[in-house]
């Protein structure tokens, strides 16, 4: 693609297909990037849920952090890996998994470059795994609890598919947390300022938002589900739905990240946190 040329953004139809191979190029292409902006934000071994800095520390939306230790426990989406190594620090065994590899270079550039951590992510790091969260590479029933910080289920046209694997490598009653945009944001323009206070659009549009080359090809895609859509599929996917976070926006945070901000943040709910646990 010629690089001065700026994506168009647009609403239509991607694939699970396009929406995958979409992510994996963009996030390989942008990952320095990502991580130069929001490291300092994100640290090296902080579990933060979303814009807003809810720690999992604080929340135990996985449970209690010393009840921690031994489980086996999945990251989907895993970026650089912050959330695992908070996981592996409380002696959990975590596997990071991403699909993009320039993603798990910067998980590996924190770790100091150790290959893939341990074998089953002890000993004080995870270990990786590129792979696409639609088709996992694990037995079944091989995890106790699995999380995703903004990682994967936005960005696939087929939730319950992602659900159905989560759940098939769980043990019964495990447990699983992820965090996405809030879908009312999507009614309104990903602006942090008065302008993103606004309605311009249609919540119940799901029309995925996507960034296209000068060919057409998608280069960004993200999938809109309204809450009740996320809910329905938390249940197709095989798990019963614990609880549902919405995190205030705290006074500490003065950051502005994107479409997040004090200003919209105060107002509207920014990120949507579904605890769920294998029915």
């Amino acid at each position: 693609m010629n690089q001065e040329y700026e994506p168009e953004a647009t609403r239509r139809d991607a694939s699970d297909t396009e929406s995958s191979r979409a992510s994996r190029g963009w996030w390989d292409r942008n990952a320095d990037e990502y991580q130069s902006e929001h490291g300092a934000f994100l640290g090296d071994d902080r579990f933060v849920w979303g814009p807003e800095g809810l720690d999992e520390a604080e929340a135990g939306l996985l449970g209690p952090a010393a009840e921690l230790k031994g489980r086996r426990v999945l990251e989907i989406g895993a970026g650089a890996a912050q959330c695992s190594r908070w996981l592996a620090a409380q002696g959990a065994r975590p596997v990071a998994l991403d699909l993009s590899h320039r993603q798990l270079q910067h998980a590996l550039r924190i770790a100091g470059g150790a290959p893939d951590g341990a074998p089953d992510g002890a000993a004080g790091e995870p270990q990786l795994v590129e792979a696409d969260a639609g088709a996992l590479p694990f037995r079944d029933g091989s995890f106790d609890l699995a999380c995703s910080a903004y990682g994967a289920i936005p960005f696939v046209a087929d939730p319950v598919r992602v659900l159905r694997e989560v759940r098939r490598v769980l043990r019964p009653g495990g447990r699983f947390v992820f965090s996405v945009t809030h879908p009312i944001r999507w009614a309104f323009p990903d602006e942090p300022g008065p302008e993103g206070l606004s309605v311009a659009a249609s919540y119940f549009d799901r029309t995925p938002y996507v960034e296209q080359d000068e060919a057409g090809r998608a280069v960004y895609v993200e999938h809109h589900r309204t809450v009740g859509d996320r809910v329905r599929d938390v249940v197709a996917g095989g798990f019963r739905l614990v609880d549902l976070v919405e995190p205030e926006w705290p006074e500490w945070n003065a950051q502005e990240w994107g479409g997040w901000s004090p200003l919209r943040g105060n107002l509207i709910p920014g990120t949507a946190i579904f605890v769920c646990e294998a029915a």
